[in-house]
């Protein structure tokens, strides 16, 4: 089976586990954001024809990896959405928006 992919940290042990010889290298700084990215798109796919809760944490874990290799925590994360929630709200409305056209001049 070829792969080709960021995988979690255990893959290569799970692989040996069930009789596989998995091949696979560490890859650099420069490689491991892209890969990070490829993964998220992977993961948003899968959510997209699986809508599971597991689908949904596969999402959150590359975003905590995604936040880690940005310098930051979880928990700094969090607070970040938080404040933005505040300021302009989350989706908790089901609001779709069609158009904003430019209002009249006030005086």
């Amino acid at each position: 089976m070829k792969f080709d992919k960021l995988v979690r940290d255990k893959i290569p042990q799970i692989l040996q586990e069930k009789n596989l010889e998995p091949t696979f290298y560490i890859c650099d700084n420069k490689e491991y954001i892209t890969r990070l990215k490829d993964k998220l798109k992977e993961e948003v796919n899968e959510f997209l024809n699986d809508e599971t809760i597991e689908e949904l944490a596969d999402i959150l874990e590359v975003v905590y990896a995604l936040s880690k290799y940005k310098g930051t925590t979880k928990e700094a994360l969090e607070i970040i959405r938080n404040k933005k929630a505040k300021k302009r709200g989350a989706f908790d409305q089901h609001i779709v928006l069609l158009e904003a056209k430019k209002g009249k001049t006030k005086p």
